[in-house]
């Protein structure tokens, strides 16, 4: 299918500068597909395991609280923990990844405060604490990957439907449109010289007959 555009020579130098800046345009969009396809790869597989690792350090985590319950009581560790603060900061600092924003994400941990009855509470207790500090970043790192998965999914489902837009619509519509005013330019040029030589045969016949 054509564009709708006059066929005229500005118009067909127009269109032959456009289909230019168009290609390069296509090529720069594929070499960022790849790109990212390979940054998608890779990212993934981190991913991938940095979930793995979340799935299975979690159950040993709260596991340590339970036996920190069972051993003393619910209540008390409940109340030891309600006794002890430490404040927690989570700062997401973006950077950019072929274009795209992606999160980071640093945790701190601040000075603790209160503190609890080491003698009414069991030592799972203080090791379900730094287990659990341990484990946060590793949950924080989880969850920055999977962001920057979903993230870099949307900018490539973008990116490739501009490709296929410029690979199968764009480009191939301005090819048949300048061969289109090409055939038209031509046309009109042969019909323009076939009347040039029909008038001068015209004359010359006059001017034999006189």
């Amino acid at each position: 299918m054509r564009l709708a555009v006059n066929p005229t020579r500005m118009e067909l130098l127009r269109l032959r500068k456009r289909l230019v800046v168009a290609q390069r345009g296509h090529k720069l969009l594929k070499d960022k597909l790849d790109g990212l396809m390979k940054d998608f790869g890779r990212i993934t597989a981190e991913y991938k395991k940095a979930r793995l690792e979340v799935d299975n350090e979690l159950p040993q985590v709260l596991k340590l609280f339970v036996l920190a319950e069972a051993t003393s009581s619910r209540l008390i560790v409940e109340d030891a923990l309600e006794s002890t603060r430490q404040e927690m900061n989570i700062q997401m600092k973006p950077q950019r990844l072929m274009s795209v924003q992606i999160p980071r994400l640093e945790i701190t941990f601040g000075k603790s405060e209160g503190g609890y009855s080491l003698i009414h509470t069991s030592s799972e207790l203080d090791k379900a604490i730094t287990q659990m500090k341990e484990f946060l970043p590793k949950l924080l790192k989880m969850a920055e990957l999977e962001e920057t998965v979903r993230r870099l999914c949307q900018e490539i489902e973008k990116t490739r439907r501009r490709v296929n837009a410029l690979e199968h619509t764009l480009i191939p519509r301005m090819k048949e449109t300048i061969k289109f005013i090409k055939n038209k330019l031509d046309e009109m040029e042969r019909s323009t010289t076939s009347q040039l030589m029909r008038i001068k045969a015209q004359r010359l016949a006059q001017e034999a007959g006189k």
